[in-house]
């Protein structure tokens, strides 16, 4: 499930020209073939992490996984472009109550550190390789039987996917609904959530500032209910939401490195959109290498916090060799060192960042806690992408390839100071007495 909803953000983005074409979007309103899916996800997350603990995590998991089988049917027999946008809000809510709950579930089901670790890495990879092998699906699809197929092939998966994980996932009762459905918090949390993105999205300042009036007006009301949707607990606890903070600059590098690095190799080394995608393979190649074999190991021997600090240093050395590149670069010798380097950061740093911030999560909570990750990844990749997009075109400044070159490497040197940050925020401000319980308490809830 969390493949088909990597592959859904990434594998889309590669079809956009021929679904303006068909279904005659203008400039403006097809960008909504992708933020629809983004407003709809990011918006639902902690709501949904919310109803995994109330009402069982594999409940809301299955939910969310029909809805999105069915969204995907309607997104690939659209016809018009509004039933497409609609398909693919549908979309985005169903890829939320599913995805808002899997790394609690991870938690649960696999509460030894280093089989944690090992599940860490192989969620880790799934991300980072779908991403990738998003861009080449979508043009081999798209290409070869058109931009329908895209959507379509998830029906099949949804259905082999939600037959096991009727068979396999735990039955979990969750507390109930009456222990904490704050319908007044969930509209105002969902409107906040989905208004700011759409905010980080078009670059909106007004859009913005009522976002956080809503999110505002969301903390107010958990402290006045009487079961509220998000127990304060959680949303006071210091240790969460500084490794909430480094996960957010993760996030928005990696979302970020991967879109500037597509545009890189198009538009100043001259790939086609084929030939971006096998250019990006070594690195999710690495990344599965290091998720799966040695970051468990090198988690279980040494703790996820110094590995995290590994990660997170050869992923500054990566964007700084990227921002190194020449204006004319050879890939072999300028371009696939750094997507090796980079492999390793993100194979190391995933895995172990989520352990952080997912330790001492009680069981009770592990839904919402697991939203609350979700959602800060889904933020920091939005954050990330605008952020570093704005920089590049600001840069550039016309459309010679030195101008580019000057532009993209400028967004590689921002990102490694996101890095540098949540270096810092890992060396420092999670560099307390309780960074150790936390971890020991995760490990003792199993």
């Amino acid at each position: 499930m969390s493949l088909m909803i990597v592959l859904d953000s990434t594998i889309v983005a590669v079809a956009v020209p021929d679904i303006q074409r068909d279904l005659g979007f203008t400039e403006a309103g097809v960008s909504w073939v992708v933020n629809g899916y983004l407003v709809a996800f990011a918006g639902l997350l902690l709501l949904a992490g919310r109803l995994g603990d109330l009402v069982g995590a594999w409940r809301v998991f299955l939910a969310g996984l029909t809805l999105f089988t069915v969204a995907s049917l309607l997104c690939g027999f659209a016809t018009t472009a509004g039933l497409l946008i609609a398909g693919r809000f549908v979309q985005g809510a169903g890829g939320a109550l599913a995805a808002a709950v899997v790394i609690g579930m991870i938690v649960r089901l696999f509460p030894e550190p280093e089989a944690q670790a090992r599940a860490m890495g192989i969620y880790s990879f799934t991300q980072a390789g779908g991403a990738a092998a998003g861009f080449v699906l979508g043009g081999l699809l798209t290409d070869a039987l058109g931009w329908p197929v895209i959507f379509l092939i998830n029906a099949p998966i949804g259905v082999a996917v939600w037959f096991f994980g009727r068979r396999l996932l735990p039955r979990e009762t969750g507390l109930g609904l009456g222990r904490g459905l704050d319908v007044p918090g969930a509209l105002l949390i969902t409107s906040g959530l989905s208004l700011g993105v759409y905010a980080i999205i078009q670059a909106s300042i007004p859009a913005a500032a009522v976002a956080v009036l809503l999110i505002a007006g969301f903390l107010v009301r958990q402290r006045l209910a009487s079961h509220p949707l998000i127990p304060l607990r959680i949303l006071s606890r210091r240790w969460l939401l500084t490794a909430s903070a480094a996960v957010v600059l993760v996030f928005a590098t990696g979302m970020g490195f991967q879109f500037m690095n597509a545009l890189f190799v198009q538009r100043v080394m001259g790939y086609d959109a084929l030939g971006t995608g096998l250019a990006f393979l070594p690195t999710p190649i690495v990344i599965g290498l290091v998720s799966l074999f040695a970051a468990p190991r090198l988690t279980g021997r040494f703790g996820p916090r110094p590995v995290l600090m590994a990660g997170l240093t050869l992923l500054v050395g990566g964007l700084l060799l990227l921002w190194r590149l020449p204006v004319e670069p050879s890939y072999a010798t300028h371009m696939l060192p750094a997507l090796i380097v980079m492999g390793l950061g993100v194979g190391v740093t995933v895995p172990s960042i989520i352990m952080l911030a997912m330790a001492g999560a009680a069981p009770a909570d592990t839904g919402v806690v697991s939203g609350f990750i979700n959602t800060a990844q889904q933020a920091g990749g939005a954050l990330g992408l605008s952020v570093l997009a704005a920089l590049a075109a600001s840069r550039a400044g016309g459309s010679s390839v030195t101008a580019l070159h000057a532009g993209y490497t400028l967004a590689f040197l921002v990102a490694a100071g996101f890095v540098l940050t949540a270096l810092l925020i890992t060396t420092f401000l999670l560099k307390t007495k309780d960074s150790v319980r936390h971890v020991e308490a995760s490990t003792a809830l199993g």
